[in-house]
């Protein structure tokens, strides 16, 4: 007497087969998880992806360094002196004539209102955020050197005007600005 499994042309050997074979592959792929889930970010860096910084307390001429994601980045409340020296260096005197700034588009000139725009397109001239990490060899610049009153990079000699643009020394780029946005006139989100 033969069954209709066995008349269809699948036997319980064909059945067994085709399980043992399924709980095999949910096995190994239960087993694997704990190891492809470790290479994910740790909850300490995904705490970092962003931090938001009042600009309130800053007064005229100070300068605070924060951190985010490991990195220094310089939050300066320019003068109005250093806003107009800015302003006035003409592009051909730059050695980097690109902004740096992660808010635009990859090719926008380093004027300094591009320097200080925001991922909103707000321009609050102010107000400079970047990355505090030289683009020679990736020392932290000392604030208010330099020839040109903005920083100024000890190790190599690297100058950088008031809106963070190099101007003299063995660094090729201008320091970059981090991706950030003003959720409020005097708060900003920063990652």
């Amino acid at each position: 007497m033969t069954t209709s499994v066995e008349n269809a042309g699948v036997s319980r050997r064909d059945f067994l087969y085709i399980a043992t074979g399924a709980v095999g592959t949910v096995g190994t792929a239960l087993a694997l998880w704990p190891f492809i889930d470790q290479m994910n970010p740790d909850a300490s860096v995904l705490a970092l992806a962003s931090t938001e910084f009042d600009l309130a307390p800053l007064e005229e001429g100070q300068s605070v360094t924060i951190k985010w994601r490991g990195k220094p980045v310089f939050i300066r409340h320019r003068t109005k002196k250093e806003i107009d020296e800015a302003k006035k260096t003409p592009l051909a005197d730059l050695k980097d004539p690109i902004a740096r700034n992660l808010n635009l588009p990859e090719d926008a000139k380093a004027t300094d209102e591009n320097r200080v725009k925001d991922g909103n397109g707000k321009v609050n001239e102010k107000y400079l955020v970047q990355i505090g990490i030289c683009t020679h060899l990736g020392c932290v610049p000392l604030g208010q050197a330099g020839d040109y009153d903005g920083w100024f990079c000890p190790c190599h000699g690297s100058h950088y005007d008031s809106a963070g643009r190099i101007r003299k020394g063995p660094a090729p780029r201008n320091l970059d600005i981090p991706p950030y946005k003003y959720v409020s006139d005097t708060q900003i989100v920063i990652g």
